[in-house]
């Protein structure tokens, strides 16, 4: 599931779609997706207002992975919103912040192939996925 309607997430969810995954756009929100064990959530936008309340949401469901994209060289403004929505940090913690591997993207397309490889191998259990980080 992408988050937000960004270039980036146009391009996610082709891909995803070609890749055979059960898509879906949530847009400002969550609000009537269905979200099952199996749903990967990739926040597309770090910068929008609504970021807290939709991690907060989206911890609150069955979600087997959330990510926010975003540079790991800054702070990820997910902590600050999720924080003032009183979410514990034990939950913060479990929002993945970058997403993706890093093949050196620049463009939407490139950025939603990162993505979708990271969850794939992450999904695959292969090293490369979007937890790894490299120096």
């Amino acid at each position: 599931m992408a988050v937000f309607d960004t270039p980036v997430a146009t391009h996610l969810l082709q891909f995803a779609t070609t890749l055979g995954f059960r898509v879906a756009l949530a847009e400002p929100d969550l609000t009537g997706t269905r979200i099952d064990g199996d749903t990967d959530i990739v926040v597309t936008d770090h910068d929008r207002p609504e970021l807290g309340a939709v991690l907060r949401d989206a911890l609150n469901s069955p979600a087997r992975w959330i990510g926010v994209m975003g540079n790991m060289r800054h702070a990820g403004p997910h902590v600050a919103a999720l924080r003032a929505l009183d979410v514990p940090d034990d939950e913060i913690a479990r929002v993945h912040r970058p997403v993706g591997l890093n093949i050196g993207s620049k463009t939407p397309a490139e950025i939603a192939l990162a993505t979708l490889a990271g969850l794939i191998a992450d999904r695959n259990n292969r090293p490369g996925g979007p937890f790894e980080q490299r120096p």
